[in-house]
């Protein structure tokens, strides 16, 4: 873990932190890692509590994923849910190919309208579900898609002939966001070499998953580097599961009752299920836990066993809401502005997080570049004393 931090080049210099929560439109919500419980599968009622109670607890976003098996569309039940909402924003995933990007700019236009601006998208940059396909050829589509759905909302034409996508020549009024600024702010992860240049070239946010803070800041100082050979600059996020509780004991006997049912196999064809299982930041997510100790800390506060039951990211923030906070704003000193965090199950966690750390976090909405970003008092770490609730 490194110990003198230096912030790497971000957009957004100024130290807060944008606090999100994750939706399971995928399925995968439980009280037992590796145990799949019916009351909680990714059914539209059951996604659109985790929603509701997400805004009304004060979280900034909420991540809508996409995954390879069939669950919640993403773009309907942004659609749906749009108008119950008020103030959080929806992180919706978009992955590329799976709509021609003229009607794919047309319905983010659509449902930004619908949200009054509180739209944010997760660019997935991927295979088919069933389908495996050139790196190469998966880049191009995503770089091309990204060039389109631009042009769609700032210009007043889309002219593009490209490798995949080829003499485009439309009218864009039908495809102006609300958002009369670029349109909605692009987070995207992947940190293969293709994947890197797609962000960094085109999209505000990189988000990242849980690793060491020595590789984590590795990663943004190649990243702010790349950015820049553009002309540019990024935010970074991390995407990470939390379990606090009032006492660090309390933490860690949590995180043993969560796998006190888990089964390897059974895990393994939970985790295997998903397409990406197999992808780089997956393998490395599995590389790292290699490391952990006995009880699965790859470093001070970071338990890393969850990633033997699912894919995607793999580890979690375990501590008292004292250590909890105190790895929340070294990740701030780092350079990360923006933070999606989930627990299992997600309405209860979702509820603890916001009791114990939320309120003592500077939690505020992603700015948009052209924004006046607001002066936020930065936090210091609590390190001695409770926190009174």
């Amino acid at each position: 873990m490194i110990n003198d931090i230096n912030p790497v080049s971000i957009r957004t210099t100024q130290r807060h932190a944008e606090i999100s929560w994750f939706d399971e439109l995928c399925g995968g919500d439980t009280q037992y890692l590796g145990v799949m419980e019916g009351e909680r599968r990714s059914n539209y009622e059951h996604c659109r509590d985790i929603l509701l109670e997400a805004e009304k607890l004060g979280y900034k976003n909420i991540l809508l994923p996409s995954q390879f098996n069939v669950g919640q569309d993403v773009l309907s039940f942004a659609s749906a849910m749009a108008p119950q909402t008020t103030s959080i924003n929806l992180l919706t995933a978009i992955r590329c190919g799976e709509l021609y990007p003229p009607m794919l700019a047309r319905s983010i236009a659509t449902l930004d309208h619908i949200l009054k601006g509180r739209l944010t998208i997760n660019i997935i940059n991927s295979d088919f579900p069933g389908k495996k396909e050139d790196a190469d050829l998966r880049y191009q589509r995503c770089a091309e898609t990204i060039q389109i759905l631009k042009q769609a909302w700032e210009k007043d034409r889309i002219v593009h002939d490209g490798e995949i996508y080829k003499n485009i020549d439309l009218p864009s009024d039908p495809a102006k966001p609300y958002q009369q600024n670029g349109g909605p702010l692009l987070y995207f992860g992947g940190i293969s070499e293709g994947a890197r240049d797609v962000c960094a070239k085109y999209c505000d946010v990189f988000l990242m998953w849980p690793e060491t803070e020595d590789l984590l800041h590795e990663t943004m100082k190649d990243m702010s580097a790349r950015a820049a050979s553009y002309g540019r600059t990024l935010d970074f996020g991390l995407r990470v599961h939390v379990i606090v509780r009032e006492t660090e004991a309390e933490a860690k006997a949590y995180s043993r009752l969560l796998m006190s049912k888990f089964d390897e196999k059974e895990g393994l064809r939970i985790k295997n299920r998903s397409q990406d299982s197999k992808s780089l930041g997956v393998l490395r997510q599995n590389e790292l836990r290699e490391s952990a100790d006995q009880e699965g800390f790859i470093e001070p506060y970071l338990w890393a066993d969850i990633g033997r039951a699912r894919s995607g990211c793999g580890a979690a923030i375990v501590g008292d809401p004292e250590q909890v906070l105190q790895k929340i704003n070294r990740y701030m000193d780092m350079g990360f502005r923006s933070f999606i965090f989930s627990g299992y199950p997600l309405i209860e966690e979702s509820r603890l997080f916001a009791k114990y750390v939320l309120p003592y976090l500077p939690n505020i909405s992603m700015p948009v570049v052209q924004q006046r970003i607001p002066d936020v008092t930065p936090v210091t770490p609590l390190t001695t004393g409770p926190i009174n609730h």
